[in-house]
């Protein structure tokens, strides 16, 4: 087989050898339009486990990798004058120019032809090739020809990032945050020969541009970075060895890059992408290197198990791997987020800013740090429980952060974790029944902080469907009384009511009856009320625009509820401002199509929430709490975006909020959310750091390990668990059981359950670990399945 790659860094140099080793006959040529020795940039980052890989697939290239390796263990985040440390994360750093001396060492030995200084146009040059690697980099002129076919999607993001080095040695990878007058400046920085670091300086734009750096000459700019870097550097220079550019374009911007396809069928030999040409993931979560590592090694397998049948192998190729780099360019994401926003952070504590750095990417976990590093996590987790209020008993293990005690208003909640209001639908006359008794006590009893009821509406045309419960007469006051009585009675956990309207959602099925969820009733409907007349299906009834007398009428509808919530004994209220139902409509510019002084403007839109917030705050107890829950992401272009999610907070908190629950989407029946782990976190996150007021975050949160990391980070301060608790009542106790965290009170009915159940557990881990036979670090690898 011929094979040509266009593009002779690390993807096409380690592709071009593993297939010459796996077949000496195959014909393979890389075409490199650089000399043999020029490089632009310092060092590159791998982690432990991809050095498994290499050796796996080529050891004497893998053996010289490692003898030029310089390898550590730990991170350190210097931030206004702190410095913390975690270790146990397993780094190796090596020059670029030393690593690719090595692949066009081995290339040559295998007898690899090498070509440099030479320009490649097109794929076309090369007629009689059975096989085009495209691996010419983040700037692919191949990508850029078939661009009709690859479809990339290229997102530049917000920080300006110049590429240095430095004499000055690193022993740990290295993060420092350094303000200035213009905004905040931060260095990634870590050893990786002997003599040698590399030295990234990273800001926003705006702040890059305020500072003048656009202004300035290479020199500059370097001096300007010394200066504010001096105390780390100690007084070594800052370098740079990209003599090819001048000025201000030293500073670049990431592109991310993500290609549909990554192969080209055009009638001659396939073009394949690989590398940048094909994807790129921020230099904050690891090296574009390891991922072209990782491309070569995984089409060359896919070539050997196709034994000969090249389309098999290629299809098998993107097939793989599209998936892999997708999981890395979501937590590149989160990380490039995380690093674009670090003025969002800065006001934590110090040691909750490295923590909300550590996990910045939601791959790395509170469980994964334990494994790394038990003694940083331990000595982190009594810090949080010190400053929660809590202090851990005698002999016992440190608390887990969502099992420290919170405190809002009068309230105070034994821990962080919080039943979701879910829906049931099985309520006769708004009247909650026995099953709402078992359904909502029993969840009290597993072991949650705060147990929230089902949406209940304020008057019976505010109701979802007939089956939904409802406070709008004191026979429905009195039956959550003898709910709220039980869960007082017999647990130790807070109850909440949710106050809502459905709105244009109204007057349907119930899911599991006639057409299914959101679809009318066959007979029965009631008028439907809304912002506008926008209906949520297309097909569906079209509500009536809200006269002000409708206001007024719902305002004291919802006002009635409050009062008879306060009566029943309800510890929290929360107003529903979320998901299409009334209120959120008149938030939603997708449902508000308003021309009078409750339409057109974020501020106007609010107008009508606000009022119905404000009349039920004023008749609430004050020693209680509210919270409000609202959609902070309509997913469908011009509705509601985070940005507005912020401002929304800002204004709920000014008329006396004391918490914004934080879900998203189900305003529109065409929304496109962006589904994953953990996927509404990033709301609560924004919103709390930015807006300033506390946050549940809600959605696809199913263990306890997600709730610690959430909670350690400062990205909520309570999580609401929903289906989850639908499959386990006793969710909490049992996610408790599962880290090994046992000093937790269970109901004194069920404790002879608890001390079976952890004796089975722990003897489960112990047989594990027996059987793996692993390290530390290899159990934390194998968390994050790499």
């Amino acid at each position: 087989m011929k094979i040509v790659c266009i593009g002779g860094g690390p993807a096409g140099l380690y592709f071009a050898l593993l297939m010459k080793k796996a077949d000496p006959a195959h014909d393979i040529t890389v075409i490199e339009r650089n000399r043999p020795y020029d490089t632009f940039g310092w060092g590159v980052v791998f982690s432990d486990q991809t050095l498994g890989n290499l050796r796996a697939a080529d050891e004497p290239t893998a053996t010289a990798i490692l003898d030029a390796f310089n390898h550590w263990d730990d991170i350190e985040v210097n931030i206004r004058g702190h410095k913390i440390r975690s270790g146990g994360h397993g780094f190796c750093g090596i020059g670029r120019k030393r690593l690719l001396n090595i692949l066009q060492a081995r290339c040559e030995e295998l007898g690899v032809e090498l070509v440099f200084e030479t320009e490649v146009a097109s794929d076309e040059e090369f007629p009689d090739a059975d096989l085009i690697i495209a691996s010419d980099g983040l700037n692919s002129r191949i990508r850029q020809k078939y661009a009709a076919v690859y479809q990339p999607d290229i997102d530049v993001r917000r920080c300006r990032f110049v590429w240095l080095g430095t004499h000055k040695l690193f022993e740990a990878f290295t993060f420092a945050f350094e303000e200035t007058e213009w905004g905040w400046f931060q260095a990634h920085a870590y050893r990786f020969d002997a003599d040698t670091s590399t030295f990234i300086v990273e800001t926003p734009e705006e702040v890059w541009l305020k500072a003048g750096l656009d202004q300035m000459t290479k020199e500059e700019s370097i001096a300007f970075c010394e200066q504010l870097f001096a105390k780390y550097l100690d007084g070594h220079a800052l370098m740079s060895n990209a003599a090819h550019l001048r000025g201000s374009a030293q500073w670049i911007k990431f592109p991310r890059v993500i290609c549909k396809t990554w192969v080209h069928h055009n009638g001659r030999a396939p073009v394949v992408l690989m590398g940048d040409a094909a994807h790129t993931a921020h230099f904050s979560i690891g090296s574009g290197t390891k991922l072209a590592f990782e491309d070569a090694i995984e089409l060359a397998r896919c070539m050997e198990r196709q034994r000969g049948d090249l389309n098999a192998a290629l299809r098998e190729y993107e097939a793989v791997r599209s998936v892999e780099v997708l999981k890395i360019q979501n937590a590149a994401r989160n990380s490039t987020e995380w690093f674009e926003n670090v003025r969002r952070y800065v006001d934590l504590p110090p040691q909750q800013f490295a923590y909300s750095l550590l996990t910045r990417s939601q791959r790395i976990s509170h469980e994964n740090l334990r494994l790394r590093d038990r003694g940083y996590v331990e000595r982190y987790e009594d810090w949080w429980a010190e400053r929660s209020g809590a202090q851990r008993r005698p002999g016992a293990r440190p608390i887990p952060p969502m099992f420290t005690p919170y405190q809002v208003r009068g309230t105070r909640l034994k821990n962080r974790v919080v039943v979701s209001p879910m829906a049931q639908y099985s309520a006769t006359d708004g009247i909650p029944g026995d099953f709402h008794l078992v359904h909502l006590g029993a969840r009290a009893m597993g072991g949650a902080g705060l147990v929230f009821a089902e949406m209940t509406c304020v008057s019976p045309d505010a109701r979802i469907t007939p089956g939904c419960p409802g406070l709008w007469n004191d026979l429905q006051r009195d039956a959550w009384k003898r709910i709220v009585d039980f869960v007082h009675t017999h647990t130790d956990a807070k109850i909440g009511m949710q106050l809502g309207h459905a709105g244009a959602k109204g007057s349907t099925n119930a899911p599991w009856d006639g057409d299914g969820a959101d679809r009318p009733l066959p007979a029965g409907n009631w008028p439907l009320l809304s912002a506008s007349a926008v209906p949520y299906l297309d097909d569906g009834p079209v509500p009536r625009p809200m006269t002000r007398q409708d206001m007024d009428r719902v305002k004291a509808d919802f006002v009635a509820a409050a009062r008879r919530a306060a009566e029943a004994g309800f510890d929290w209220l929360e107003l529903h401002c979320a998901h299409g139902y009334l209120l959120s409509a008149f938030i939603s510019p997708l449902t508000n199509r308003r021309t009078d002084e409750y339409g057109g403007s974020l501020e106007n839109r609010l107008r009508y929430p606000l009022e119905v917030f404000r009349a039920i705050r004023a008749v609430w107890p004050e020693h209680l709490p509210m919270s409000v829950r609202v959609s902070a992401h309509d997913w469908v272009e011009g509705g509601i975006t985070p940005d507005d999610a912020v401002e929304i907070a800002r204004a709920f908190k000014a008329a006396g909020a004391d918490m914004i629950d934080c879900s998203s989407g189900q305003v529109s029946a065409h929304q496109k959310p962006v589904y994953g782990r953990m996927y509404q976190t990033p709301f609560a996150d924004r919103i709390r750091n930015e807006a300033g007021i506390p946050t549940i975050a809600v959605g696809a949160i199913s263990e306890a390990d997600h709730v610690n990391s959430i909670i350690a980070a400062g990205r909520a301060d309570l999580c609401a668990i929903a289906r989850p608790h639908l499959a386990n009542p006793a969710w909490t106790l049992m996610e408790a059981a599962k880290i090994g965290y046992f000093d937790l009170d269970w109901p004194k009915q069920y404790r002879s359950g608890k001390t079976q159940l952890e004796r089975n557990l722990e003897r489960e881990k112990a047989a594990a670990a027996q059987t793996a036979g692993l390290s530390a670090l290899q159990q934390a690898n194998l968390a994050l399945g790499v």
